[in-house]
């Protein structure tokens, strides 16, 4: 089983920018498409990006033009930057594969102020 462990979140104001990291453990994490997922209070987890194993990147249409999502396969991590945060951005967020297959980690809280 992949063990994944998220961090990098925390309180920025609008407008600004953060990177989030996401370390798996386990010889098939460089073998699967990895993503980036959210989960804000009071609503479903949701998909923000996801990188396949050859580098191709794909995000949600509130992702696109301010979020990169990256990977190094050696280092089994996967990396979410994330410019132009707004408020909206405010949530928990998630690594996984996907689709989703593996458990969650405990998540990273990103909080963006007006």
């Amino acid at each position: 089983q992949v063990q994944l462990v998220e961090s990098g979140g925390g309180l920025v104001q609008a407008g600004g920018s953060l990177r989030l990291s996401c370390a798996g453990s386990g010889s098939i994490f460089r073998i699967n498409t990895m993503a980036w997922y959210r989960q804000a209070p009071g609503k479903q987890r949701e998909l923000v990006a996801r990188i396949s194993t050859g580098g191709s990147t794909t995000y949600a249409d509130s992702a696109k033009g301010r979020f990169a999502i990256s990977r190094d396969n050696a280092k089994k991590t996967v990396n979410l930057q994330m410019n132009s945060l707004k408020p909206e951005d405010t949530a928990v967020y998630y690594c996984n594969r996907f689709p989703v297959g593996w458990s969650w980690g405990q998540g990273t809280q990103v909080t963006v102020s007006s």
